[in-house]
């Protein structure tokens, strides 16, 4: 098995650490609608950038 042959010194665990922070998610407004919403995803409404992309109807007709 492997062994450490020294320990770690705080510094050392703080450089290792450097990456792993947590950032905010990147929101941007969508000029159509106004909706905020994170970038790069549709719209709960289904717009992207300023384009409908997506039928969002309320409700769907069944068929019997």
């Amino acid at each position: 098995m492997a062994v450490a042959k020294s320990r770690k010194t705080p510094s050392r665990r703080g450089m290792r650490r450097a990456h792993d922070s947590l950032t905010a998610k990147q929101l941007a407004t969508d000029p159509t609608s106004g909706e905020v919403h994170i970038r790069h995803h549709v719209t709960k409404d289904g717009y992207y950038r300023g384009k409908k992309v997506i039928d969002t109807r309320s409700s769907v007709p069944t068929e019997d």
